[in-house]
């Protein structure tokens, strides 16, 4: 099986099914989530995030994206609540922009894209490790929260003055005492539903947590992340843009809302 999947035409998102058949799956992620066909959950509790900045521990380019990494052997910084039962441990967060300040989410919103969107990545702590969880139908939950182009956005500018430690594909560097709750915006109401990894393996095993009130990020600190390489050092340099999956069919799935 090639590992060789990526965001250009020639191994982008509609050529991935190739290696990974689950590409076509009945829960695949992202998907356009349309506000109106969202039913309201009154069973769905409210989120509760509880991340110590300790856990932080370094900043990788790993040729999709980049990655903040969190000790995930304990449980200082974990997600309960919302649609989950259960105790999630983060084990890290990362982003998905495009290549312009617009277009660049994987989640729509009624068909509208944000200009980027964060994904904090957690895994059900009833599994013995990560790598266990992420093959079970439970086995992780991703808060999803969007960025629209606004104001400068100061939470965000520890992460993005790390960016040019880690340019190229492989690089990595310590990042400690980052709490990631900065990025969180004021209101936690969500969307949820069933769905996948949006990156190969694909797996679905993803329960979504898609947060209604999006973030901003001004086009200076987005150009930030534009500045990144697909790329390893010695390689043509290839700039990261576009690293986003489009929407996939709902099948038949339902999305439930948090709020009215």
């Amino acid at each position: 099986m090639s590992h060789a999947w990526g965001y250009a035409p020639c191994n982008g998102p509609d050529k991935w099914v190739q290696d990974f058949p689950v590409a076509d799956g009945p829960r695949q992620s992202p998907i356009d989530i349309v506000p109106s066909q969202a039913k309201y959950d009154a069973s769905l509790k409210p989120l509760q995030l509880k991340y110590d900045p300790a856990t932080s521990k370094g900043i990788l380019n790993n040729g999709h994206s980049f990655q903040v990494d969190f000790a995930d052997d304990d449980d200082r910084s974990t997600l309960t609540g919302g649609p989950i039962s259960g105790t999630y441990r983060l084990r890290q967060f990362h982003f998905h922009w495009g290549g312009g300040d617009d277009r660049g989410s994987e989640h729509t919103v009624g068909g509208t894209k944000f200009a980027c969107e964060l994904h904090l990545v957690h895994w059900n702590t009833k599994y013995p490790s990560f790598g266990d969880a992420a093959s079970k139908p439970d086995g992780l939950a991703v808060v999803g929260v969007f960025l629209k182009i606004g104001a400068d956005n100061p939470q965000l500018q520890t992460v993005l003055d790390a960016l040019g430690s880690i340019k190229s594909k492989g690089s990595q560097t310590t990042f400690s005492k980052f709490d990631p709750a900065i990025l969180l915006p004021p209101s936690l109401d969500y969307w949820t539903y069933d769905g996948s990894l949006t990156t190969p393996p694909l797996l679905e095993s993803v329960t979504w947590i898609v947060l209604k009130e999006p973030i901003s990020v001004s086009s200076s600190q987005m150009y930030k992340f534009r500045s990144l390489l697909f790329t390893a050092e010695g390689e043509t340099p290839c700039c990261m843009v576009d690293n986003y999956r489009p929407p996939q069919p709902l099948k038949g799935r339902k999305v439930r809302a948090s709020f009215q």
